[in-house]
């Protein structure tokens, strides 16, 4: 049987209705080292903000601009990340982000100078971002139709271990000095780890091979991980030719893709801004409510312990409904999460309520970075996924101003109860307009 099968020509849509073999996994294995050596870089900042506006003697606007250029990048990441792994490929893009965003963690950590820590901080921004859109596309190209959702959570899950990891870290070592903070930032470094692994296992995206041409290439990694002898001519003949990156941001917005353009455009500008305001801010919103560092450290911990759970949540129910009734669902839960966690002030009811909305947010950006990934063809796939994403950061920035704003006028209670605005506001579009791309081969989405 083995013999048949590296034998026979098999002609099928790539990955479609094929089992995972073992050697295909560990492509999956090496983004989800990826994606936590990213998170650690991600998410430290927001954990060792008090720490550093207390060295440092920053105040909230400090923060807040740090923030905004971080988002900046971000949004520079997403876009340019899009349109270079569209123009040399997802592999070599994936790698490239996982340099950047290492090295300029270990910068950031070694300045005195607020200048300097800001640029290499959106430095590391940049790096994030563009391998996170990267991946998206990558594991929608490289999963079988019929379990791309399970393995967007399940990447994200084991990646997002990295959140309670680095929260845990922390806890234990920002208080033992004044300075401690800048250890989580050296740890950022080790990302490079993956560089290494990727550099030495990773494969390229045999839809963007075929994509460019390259089909004995795309064959030759098909039956390396499936061990199978399969014929891509007649997906082959699926691909359109390759589009300009000008052509493919007025193409989003045609008459066949206008209304899941400005569908994805308004659930990125509201779900992102809301989630990144939870993740970004806390921490620093609870020591302000006269909670101490440690205390808000703490509290945070276990906050962060649901950001794997909330991925793992996407990876159960992603494949329901076609995407888009667990978008709409976890959507309307996130919103009522961010109300209920607006009005709590003690502790304990602090962390609680921050679990859940923390698993919640989780879930619904991970179903939305797959229902994007679906929503366009393989020739503009990652330049359209990067775009969204960008504009997704763009609006994160745009709404770092307010906060300050929002929270002298109206305290914690005001800030949050935006955060359930927000997660609120694209329900009812979604379930108007909001199409099915669940368990349906790609080009068949097209």
């Amino acid at each position: 049987m083995g013999e048949l099968e590296t034998t026979a020509r098999m002609v099928n849509n790539y990955f479609d209705g094929i089992p995972v073999t073992g050697i295909h996994k560990l492509l999956f294995f090496i983004i989800m080292g990826a994606y936590f050596f990213e998170q650690l870089d991600n998410w430290n900042f927001g954990f060792i903000a008090p720490a550093i506006a207390q060295s440092w003697n920053l105040q909230m606007t400090d923060i807040a601009t740090i923030v905004f250029w971080y988002f900046v990048a971000m949004t520079t990441g997403g876009f340019l990340g899009g349109v270079i792994s569209d123009f040399i490929g997802r592999r070599k893009t994936f790698l490239g982000a996982i340099l950047v965003f290492s090295i300029a963690s270990v910068v950031t950590g070694f300045t005195n100078n607020f200048v300097v820590f800001t640029i290499f901080r959106a430095l590391t921004g940049f790096g994030v971002f563009c391998l996170m859109v990267t991946s998206q596309a990558y594991i929608a190209e490289m999963a079988p139709a019929e379990s791309r959702g399970k393995w967007q959570g399940r990447v994200a899950a084991v990646g997002f271990c990295a959140v309670p990891v680095v929260a845990f870290l922390c806890r234990i070592i920002v208080p033992m000095s004044p300075e401690a903070w800048r250890i989580i930032l050296y740890v950022g470094g080790i990302g490079l780890i993956g560089f290494f692994v990727g550099l030495k296992y990773l494969k390229e995206s045999p839809r963007w091979l075929v994509s460019h041409g390259r089909i004995a290439e795309a064959e030759e990694i098909m039956r390396f991980l499936t061990h199978k002898n399969i014929n891509l001519s007649e997906a082959s003949k699926k691909v359109e030719t390759k589009i300009k990156v000008s052509e493919v941001l007025v193409g989003m917005f045609t008459k066949r893709y206008i209304v899941r353009t400005l569908l994805l455009i308004l659930l990125f500008i509201t779900i992102t801004p809301a989630g990144f305001l939870f993740t970004t801010w806390t921490t620093q919103l609870i020591k302000m409510k006269g909670f101490s560092v440690a205390d808000s450290l703490t509290a945070t911990t276990i906050i962060s312990i649901g950001v794997p759970v909330g991925c793992y949540l996407a990876s159960l129910v992603s494949d329901l409904g076609g995407r888009k009734i667990p978008l709409m669902v976890i959507g309307i839960l996130c919103g009522l999460g961010g109300l209920t966690f607006a009005y709590m002030d003690g502790l304990t009811g602090l962390t609680a309520a921050g679990f859940t909305l923390s698993v919640f947010n989780l879930a619904v950006n991970f179903i939305l970075f797959s229902y994007t990934a679906e929503s366009y063809p393989t020739r503009m796939r990652n330049t359209a996924t990067g775009f969204h994403n960008g504009l997704a950061r763009l609006s994160v920035s745009a709404s770092q101003p307010l906060i300050p704003i929002i929270h002298q006028s109206y305290g914690f209670a005001g800030v949050f109860n935006s955060v359930g605005i927000l997660y609120l506001i694209p329900v009812i579009p979604l379930l108007i307009w909001g199409m099915r791309t669940g368990g349906k081969s790609l080009e068949e989405i097209e």
